[in-house]
């Protein structure tokens, strides 16, 4: 049987980001995708001018149906959105199977993305499901009641902090340090890892997070070890922000380049 793995997360009209993102990502690596919608967006390369959000019952609706009739190997969670939405998600995820949560805050563009008062049931009822989170240093802050780490040191204290939230692993992820590589941190109760990639010179950045989380519930879905995941998915990733040039696409945050690979053996 092929792998499959669910999205859980909100629309980007443009498809840089969110569902249309997570579908292209589970497809580039071999798996059979699904999509449940928390809210539409009206948005493009150059920000979000608008946001439709989904009832929270019709949201875990698109979920159970899914659940009952083609199993997910693997669920990544985007864009939440609301307290509600959250609780509603949580309540409908009767599975074992391994959970990403990239806890989507604020858009490229600055535009926010997630209530208040939904960070708390994220925190409580969606974290401690979660095989592996995804945040970045101000989704990390947010998620801690802290202030943004800015050295690797304090990412390594606030990996440890988001540890005892509930999630089984964190990929903390250092973009936002100034350096000229950009430094991941994997942790685990058993111990911690340092993943860094070269930084690509590249505006084309819109949906990096939302791709690396998929990548990475796509290489779990064909059963991949975790750690073997984070690094096939962040290689991916690698590969599609470098070849996102190529695309010129938008006026703003253009989109990586999701069929990276396949593009270029039929190109040659």
């Amino acid at each position: 049987m092929i792998a499959t793995a669910l999205s859980i997360a909100g629309s980007d009209p443009s498809g840089g980001a969110g569902i249309q993102a997570d579908l292209k990502t589970f497809s580039a690596n071999g798996v059979y995708g699904m999509a449940a919608l928390t809210a539409l967006t009206a948005q493009n390369t150059t920000g979000v001018s608008g946001v439709h959000l989904i009832p929270p019952n019709f949201v875990a609706d698109q979920i159970r149906d899914v659940l009952s009739d083609i199993p997910p190997g693997a669920i990544k969670i985007g864009m939440i959105a609301t307290a509600d939405i959250a609780q509603a998600t949580a309540d409908a995820l009767t599975t074992d199977a391994p959970i990403v949560i990239d806890p989507v805050m604020v858009a490229k563009g600055g535009h926010a993305l997630l209530a208040d008062d939904a960070v708390a049931v994220i925190r409580d009822t969606l974290l401690p499901r979660a095989t592996l989170i995804t945040p970045n240093l101000p989704e990390a802050g947010a998620l801690l009641g802290t202030a943004t780490a800015t050295t690797q040191a304090k990412m390594e204290d606030q990996a440890q902090a988001l540890l005892t939230l509930g999630p089984l692993a964190v990929l903390l992820k250092g973009g936002h340090l100034d350096a000229p590589d950009s430094p991941d941190l994997l942790a685990t109760p058993q111990g911690t890892n340092w993943m860094t990639a070269p930084r690509t010179q590249t505006k084309n950045t819109h949906g990096t997070g939302c791709t690396l989380s998929a990548a990475i519930a796509a290489n779990l879905a064909k059963g991949r070890p975790l750690p073997d995941a984070v690094a096939a998915a962040k290689t991916y990733v690698s590969g599609a922000i470098a070849a996102a040039d190529h695309l010129q696409l938008g006026a703003g945050h253009g989109p990586t380049h999701h069929f990276h690979a396949l593009w270029a053996k039929d190109q040659g």
